[in-house]
């Protein structure tokens, strides 16, 4: 089995689980996140002053699928999270980690 742990834009995470359910990936899990990658956060004006954002909100969605639907599903993902035609900085990430059992509680 395999983890696959997607840190995306908030704004994208209904599309991503969308397309993740059509394709038959129902069970996922999705936590908040701050932090920055490239983009090193943002600047924002506030009543005339200009401040940085140095870490940025970030959603974190995780599945537990079969090594043989891994390639499916990271393209599922990258494919649901981008947010321009080849993708952005600042859109995300997708880790895959080795997940060794899984036990019902």
């Amino acid at each position: 089995m395999i983890m696959v742990q997607a840190i995306i834009q908030p704004i994208r995470l209904s599309t991503v689980r969308s397309a993740l359910e059509e394709a038959g990936y129902s069970e996922t899990m999705v936590s908040d996140a701050t932090g920055y990658g490239r983009q090193r956060g943002q600047t924002a004006m506030f009543r005339g002053n200009e401040y940085r954002i140095d870490l940025l909100r970030k959603v974190i969605l995780e599945v537990v699928i079969d090594e043989d639907d891994l390639d499916e599903v990271i393209e599922i993902i990258r494919a649901s999270a981008r947010t321009g035609t080849r993708g952005e900085i600042g859109d995300g990430k997708i880790f895959v980690l080795p997940v060794a059992d899984a036990i019902p509680i």
